[in-house]
């Protein structure tokens, strides 16, 4: 799963059985006919996966497993207070379920408290929160993504005989996940050969951060940077921007959603990797997840973390040798055609994308 694209077959084979196991529950439960309203709440604008995948896919799953069922969906654009507000509006109009991706993993446990405390249910979605165990927790695992990545670019590294050391651009401190992927991180390159030359965590995730940040390596460690571990696209593109912007080569750099842009740096050979996340797994499996509760059931879990039962589902690494087959198989959720547009058209049939 980790280092080759044969690993990553493996990833969507495993992938696939786990994303069946999801589905079970909803045949029990669909057609069953119940009412009521689900929140969901994501944290950010940052990153593009919420509005344009997440949302959508969450309701649209649960329109089919609840025709009279509404959604109550919000943005906190970064805003854990702005979050926190949204959450007690979802509950004054009336949410049974509240599924909550937190903008800070510590800070959303005053909104799992104040839920619970009014009988309503939450789901804690990509993103824990630590302190105040949620009712169920649906995401990847979030560690096995930081290890992932880390480890196909040390494996990379050393089949192409770089040298020098090593960036790591974390994501946000804040965040729970990131704490996690930065934990997978570590394991892969603390005894990778490769030195550390140093790693920042940046705030809310935010690419022009990173970019930053990264810009300030390059002077300090010039000709030194063999590669860049970056806890997902955002960064990743703030870090190969960085680069760019000095007019240095782009080493290897790593990254996370399998956003669009990401997805295109691949293929254009300036980003070395990414995480294949199918939204439509995550996204269908905490439908499935609230309409359970709403009814009063108590979903499967097949994992506890942070005292909270969980699904956790495995990633798979994409690189230039898989791209093709993870990213527009079929639980992509990218079109070739807004992909592959004149800008990379010639990339894309040198892979063999059509």
């Amino acid at each position: 799963m980790r280092r080759t694209a044969n690993g990553a077959l493996i990833g969507v084979i495993a992938l696939s059985v786990l994303t069946a196991c999801a589905e079970e529950p909803t045949k029990a439960v669909q057609g069953k006919g119940a009412t009521g309203k689900v929140a969901f709440l994501m944290p950010d604008l940052a990153s593009t996966r919420y509005e344009q995948y997440d949302a959508p896919l969450f309701k649209k799953r649960m329109a089919e497993l609840c025709s009279g069922c509404k959604v109550i969906y919000q943005n906190a654009n970064s805003d854990a207070s702005l979050q926190q507000q949204q959450a007690n509006s979802a509950m004054t109009q009336g949410a049974k379920v509240i599924v909550l991706d937190p903008v800070d993993s510590t800070a959303a446990a005053t909104i799992v408290q104040t839920a619970q405390s009014q009988g309503v249910k939450v789901v804690a979605y990509d993103r824990p929160v630590v302190a105040k165990p949620a009712d169920f927790y649906v995401s990847f695992d979030n560690e096995a993504i930081g290890a992932s990545i880390g480890q196909s670019l040390i494996d990379h590294l050393k089949a192409t005989k770089a040298k020098g050391g090593l960036l790591e651009v974390n994501g946000s401190p804040t965040d729970a996940a990131a704490g996690l992927i930065k934990k997978g991180i570590h394991k892969a390159v603390d005894d990778s050969g490769f030195d550390l030359l140093a790693e920042y965590d940046a705030p809310k995730w935010s690419p022009e951060k990173a970019q930053q940040w990264v810009s300030g390596q390059i002077a300090q460690y010039k000709g030194r940077i063999a590669g860049v571990v970056a806890a997902n696209d955002g960064t990743g593109g703030g870090t190969i921007a960085a680069f760019k912007a000095a007019d240095e080569q782009v080493p290897p750099v790593t990254g996370n959603d399998a956003e669009l842009a990401a997805v295109q740096r691949i293929i254009a050979g300036d980003q070395y990797n990414t995480i294949s996340k199918p939204i439509k797994t995550v996204a269908e499996a905490a439908a499935n997840v609230a309409y359970e509760l709403m009814q009063g059931k108590k979903p499967k879990a097949d994992a506890t973390l942070f005292d909270t039962p969980s699904q956790l589902f495995q990633p798979t690494v994409v690189t230039q040798e898989n791209l093709k087959k993870v990213i527009f198989g079929p639980d992509g959720v990218l079109k070739t055609k807004d992909v592959c547009t004149k800008q990379y058209a010639a990339d894309c049939r040198r892979l063999g994308i059509k």
